[in-house]
């Protein structure tokens, strides 16, 4: 996301200095990251988005999640490009644009990070799941220990 983007963002959503909740300033972070999902994370851009120091920015996250703040943002966009996968139709959407669509330049990079996250690969996630099953599965439970069909 553009500076201007994020700025315009932080308008309708104000965090001001005296806040000092490191939660508060995380979840701000989070909801610029989220915004605009095309474009490339830039932590500099969101640090004066938020008129904050990247050194202030790093200390909330690892207070909050325990990883640096560029590591916890690209797993929150790793995971909706999962939810997308999950969802689409493998015959009208390829990864590359559902990857595209949440700010992964890299295919490659995407790729590797998602299998080790994920356990397969993106296009095994976009292949696997035939159209009647997208409603039910959960983007987090595998198909083979989904509770309802342990049952």
């Amino acid at each position: 996301m553009t500076i201007h983007g994020w700025t315009a963002t932080i308008a309708e959503m104000p965090f001001t200095r005296t806040d000092t909740s490191w939660r508060a300033l995380v979840e701000h972070a989070e909801k610029l990251a989220l915004a605009d999902l095309d474009e490339p994370l830039h932590i500099s851009a969101l640090c004066h988005a938020l008129a904050v120091s990247e050194r202030t920015l790093r200390k909330a996250f690892h207070r909050i999640h325990s990883i640096p703040p560029c590591r916890h943002l690209r797993m929150l966009r790793l995971s909706q490009a999962r939810r997308a996968l999950l969802s689409a139709d493998g015959k009208l959407v390829t990864v590359t644009e559902i990857a595209t669509g949440f700010g992964f330049v890299e295919l490659g990079r995407f790729s590797v990070e998602y299998r080790k996250v994920f356990g397969e690969s993106p296009s095994q996630t976009l292949s696997r799941v035939s159209p009647i099953d997208r409603t039910t599965v959960s983007s987090h439970v595998p198909r083979q220990v989904r509770p309802d069909l342990v049952a």
